[in-house]
């Protein structure tokens, strides 16, 4: 709730790294092939205030992956299914539209960013809309305000790999660019992968990839207990 214009806002700093994520929700008509579904549109911006690397202008290309990556994992994870976004079939259902930005880049953006994403979903609060049957028009109930479903809990793990013979977990910038690759699994709740995202690099036995997704479960309990912990002191009594 760092953000007072949002519907929903998280601030999620991983070592050095941080990052702020807003969800906007706005009312629109479904698409015609999905009449009773929503729209998430994540998006990923790394200003050139967050590091020396980045510039100003259009999105890059380090950008655009990390939007696609979110919009993969929000996807395959079925954190939110986009049915729950559907107000009325045909006629009306919401969008969120979830900025994610980098404030202080120091490697591992994709953690931070599906913390944030999952935090500040979390936060979202919608208020209740009916569709008048006589005049066709919405009637949007402010007092009246929902929290999202949220059905499962995708948290990434990050790792910098090192000639696969070295593993470090959450990678500093630096450490990112030394390494010979990197992988990031996302897991939820019920230690189910949703998502195993690599880049190139250098391989990965399937030992050591069976270790990293170990790894990732266990981390999954850590920052689940902290996002709960927080959600609760932040929620109205």
């Amino acid at each position: 709730g760092s953000i007072t214009t949002a519907d929903g806002s998280a601030l999620v700093k991983l070592g050095n790294t941080t990052v702020i994520c807003g969800v906007k929700a706005e009312l629109a008509a479904p698409a015609a092939d999905s009449a009773n579904k929503g729209y998430i549109v994540p998006n990923v911006e790394l200003p050139s205030l967050c590091a020396e690397r980045f510039r100003s202008g259009p999105p890059g290309e380090e950008a655009q992956a990390a939007s696609q990556f979110i919009a993969d994992v929000i996807e395959n994870s079925q954190m939110i299914m986009k049915e729950d976004l559907c107000i009325a079939s045909g006629k009306l259902a919401w969008v969120l539209y979830c900025d994610i930005i980098c404030l202080d880049y120091d490697g591992n953006l994709l953690d931070a960013s599906v913390f944030a994403l999952l935090a500040a979903l979390k936060n979202v609060q919608l208020p209740s809309v009916m569709i008048n049957e006589e005049s066709g028009l919405s009637e949007v109930n402010l007092k009246q305000k929902n929290p999202l479903i949220i059905r499962k809990h995708p948290v990434a793990t990050s790792f910098a790999v090192f000639d696969d013979t070295l593993l470090i977990v959450d990678p500093t910038a630096e450490e990112e660019d030394l390494a010979t690759g990197t992988v990031t699994i996302v897991t939820d709740e019920e230690g189910r992968l949703c998502s195993v995202h690599k880049p190139g690099g250098s391989p990965l036995t399937g030992a050591k990839l069976q270790d990293c997704i170990t790894r990732a479960i266990t981390r999954h309990k850590e920052v689940k207990k902290l996002i709960d912990k927080v959600i609760k002191s932040v929620t109205p009594k």
